[in-house]
């Protein structure tokens, strides 16, 4: 048999297998790690979910009375749920300064304490990474605070402890409490996190407003939706 016959098919074949990988290479090339990482890293939106069982929730459920606490504000005083004074209840929310859901419910909770605040139930927000990094650590959330002219206190868990009693584990993480600290409603602030101008259903605010008419909030619990925790 003519080796020229049999070597031409074989050298055709490995030039296109040699050009196909060459295409492909070129095609993930052309995606950029910022990219892929805005992508990933996109705000979905939280839906209603209740725990398949009582255990499915680890610290606080629903009906539970939390235990009061003493932690140092960006100001260096200590502030506890007993010392606010006039409560009707307490939005405590676990958040940070460097994780983008926070970042965009900032402004959010904000606002949240500027409307109801001066109805009974202030804003207080946990950083429960405070031990974790610098830009976590209490010059920082001064910083932050400042910088966004924070009126509610912003609280460094520095020794790991308030977070891990309510059973927090995204940033943000809210927790509704009432006038006896007895947890009304746990999960998030609304169903966007995205964008505050989309949001269609306000779980906090209508919490709230149940609590305000007497009747228990429903729901009373939805899905964090955030970066998770970084302290340990």
């Amino acid at each position: 048999m003519n080796k020229s016959k049999i070597i031409i098919p074989v050298l055709g074949i490995f030039l296109l297998t040699i050009l196909s990988c060459k295409s492909r290479v070129a095609k993930t090339a052309n995606v950029s790690p910022k990219a892929e990482l805005e992508t990933s890293a996109a705000p979905s939106i939280s839906t209603p979910e209740k725990p398949k069982t009582a255990d499915a929730v680890t610290g606080y459920k629903v009906g539970d009375k939390a235990e009061d606490f003493a932690l140092k504000n960006t100001n260096g005083k200590m502030v506890s749920l007993a010392g606010i004074k006039n409560a009707k209840g307490y939005i405590v929310v676990f958040t940070c300064n460097a994780c983008p859901y926070a970042v965009m419910y900032e402004d959010r909770l904000i606002a949240l304490h500027n409307t109801y605040a001066a109805k009974g139930y202030s804003v207080v927000a946990i950083n429960p990474n405070s031990s974790v990094s610098d830009n976590e650590a209490k010059a920082a959330m001064l910083e932050r605070s400042n910088d966004k002219g924070f009126p509610f206190a912003y609280l460094a868990d520095d020794n790991n402890e308030i977070w891990k009693k309510y059973g927090a584990s995204r940033t943000p993480h809210v927790y509704l409490l009432d006038k006896q600290r007895k947890v009304q409603y746990i999960g998030a602030i609304d169903d966007n996190a995205k964008t505050a101008a989309d949001v269609k259903v306000k779980y906090l605010e209508n919490a709230i407003a149940a609590l305000e008419n007497g009747k228990s909030p429903d729901p009373s619990f939805t899905k964090a939706i955030g970066c998770t925790i970084k302290a340990k």
